[in-house]
């Protein structure tokens, strides 16, 4: 009986993977293509293209031929997936080889349909270095252009907003350059994603995409503290600029600290404290005692063993006060008497800790001796100074203000003389951490349409890098985020890697 029954279950599998249409049973052997949910070839092409993703290395590699994508219809190699609404799409992307045609295309698209004269809009990158805004405003129409200033990009991104649409490139560690097309209607429901196009269909021309990110931006409407969206917890390779997530959320994480046997991450996440055990990919939370409801101001101590927090509770009007723990765990000790109090340093050898905090409607910043006693007020300059962070010999204390107008990078001696100003440029930069090793600052960049004394959520920010000794930042990573994403240290112990928060809904 056993093996009649074992025979006849074979018969209907085989039977029911006949009956399967053949379009079906390709897509079941189709491997995964990451963010996407298939490919195709558009228009008539000579060569077939091909899509391939590398999940190890989190990159794209795509090929395809086709004469052009131009005039009244294109031919390429499409990785797309569908999506409605607003969203952002950003990658690293670049040529495979020195190619056959100088207007070969690589690039984003956006499209109402898979058919060769589908009206579509597109970020596209050539052989030569052009760069430009395309697009088909109906079907069949001629393709019209807008070119950038910048050649040769490497990052690409295209984001709908709506009936507009707005194409930002750059060459990495540079900012954005943007170009857009309004009055753009390819109705609600649209194809979404990558394209290679040869121009030349006897030529199978490849590209790679690498940090590939689609994110889905909070609503216009959404009210800051109250409305969130989901986080992914990311590591940033600062000398390549490769970013991988390792974690993500449907609400809010935020501020990663490392910890210094480089093993986890700790983050915030609704209040309370988690650790990221990074080689097993897994969570736990800490336990804070009664401190459940913390704010994204914890920072642990230079030698790893304690973690200081900023919590919230009724007792002090919902004040922050800032309190010490042992970094696995533990019954809080209260540091300071009053609030709000907002964590971001210790000193080197874990005798004094630095806060912003508000006194009489000012925010300076403060020092206190651990485990507690009278603060110092060290910053006195009209305006609002914070994030401060001691530099790891011990000889400075950095942080940001809006002395000058503007929010900038300052440092000063640890008694609070010699204040002098490190950056000067059209941003409002946040945050600034200094690598391990003593050679980087690292910080939060907001552009100029964000007030200087605010870092909000959702936001599109750079994370930017520059020399201890001075010299020109450099944009690190393209984030779309702000509050939560660097608020605290965050480097890894050897210096080589920063965590970070990016958001998505």
């Amino acid at each position: 009986m056993k093996n009649r029954i074992s025979q006849s279950l074979k018969v209907v599998v085989i039977v029911t993977l006949l009956i399967v249409p053949t379009t079906t049973r390709s897509s079941l052997r189709q491997k995964p293509l990451g963010l996407f949910e298939s490919q195709i070839d558009v228009g008539k092409v000579n060569q077939p293209g091909s899509g391939i993703y590398d999940d190890e290395n989190d990159a794209y590699t795509i090929g395809g031929s086709g004469t052009n994508m131009w005039g009244d219809h294109d031919e390429f190699h499409f990785v797309w997936k569908r999506m409605r609404g607003n969203f952002i799409l950003t990658a690293r992307a670049a040529f495979i080889g020195k190619g056959i045609e100088a207007h070969r295309k690589i690039g984003w698209i956006i499209r109402l349909g898979l058919e060769t004269d589908s009206p579509q809009v597109s970020a596209v990158v050539h052989g030569d270095g052009l760069t430009s805004l395309q697009f088909r405003r109906s079907k069949g129409t001629a393709t019209e252009e807008i070119k950038s200033k910048v050649t040769v990009p490497d990052v690409v991104q295209l984001e709908r907003k709506g009936n507009t649409y707005v194409m930002a490139v750059a060459r990495f560690g540079e900012p954005f350059v943007t170009e857009q097309v309004t009055d753009m209607s390819l109705g609600e429901d649209v194809y979404v994603g990558l394209f290679v196009c040869s121009h030349n269909n006897d030529v199978v021309e490849k590209a790679s995409f690498r940090d590939v990110r689609i994110t889905v931006p909070a609503k216009d409407d959404f009210v800051p503290y109250r409305d969130y969206i989901g986080s992914n917890l990311e590591i940033l390779d600062v000398v390549s600029g490769h970013r991988k997530v390792i974690y993500s959320v449907p609400d809010s994480l935020q501020a990663p600290n490392w910890t210094k046997d480089g093993k986890a991450l700790i983050y915030n996440r609704n209040g309370r404290l988690y650790r990221f055990d990074l080689a097993r990919n897994s969570t736990v939370a800490i336990d804070t005692g009664f401190a459940v409801n913390n704010n994204n101001d914890h920072v642990l101590s230079f030698d790893g063993k304690l973690i200081g927090i900023s919590n919230h509770s009724k007792e002090d009007d919902n004040k922050s006060i800032i309190y010490v723990l042992p970094a696995e765990g533990g019954k809080p000790i209260r540091i300071t008497p009053k609030g709000p109090s907002y964590l971001h340093g210790w000193s080197l050898d874990g005798k004094s800790m630095i806060y912003t905090g508000q006194r009489n409607g000012e925010f300076d910043i403060y020092k206190i001796s651990f485990p507690g006693g009278d603060e110092t007020r060290l910053t006195t300059a009209q305006g609002l100074d914070d994030g401060s962070e001691y530099s790891p010999d011990g000889k400075y204390i950095y942080f940001n203000s809006t002395r000058t107008g503007t929010m900038q990078i300052w440092r000063m001696k640890p008694d609070g003389s010699e204040q002098e100003q490190i950056t000067n440029d059209d941003y409002n930069n946040w945050f600034p951490h200094i690598s391990p090793n003593g050679q980087w600052i690292c910080f939060l960049s907001f552009s100029k349409d964000v007030a200087p004394d605010d870092h909000p959520f959702y936001k599109r920010v750079y994370l930017r890098l520059m020399p201890i000794a001075g010299g020109r930042p450099k944009v690190v990573a393209y984030v779309y985020g702000g509050q939560g994403t660097i608020n605290v240290p965050s480097w890894s112990p050897d210096s080589k890697r920063l965590a970070f928060v990016s958001n998505t809904n």
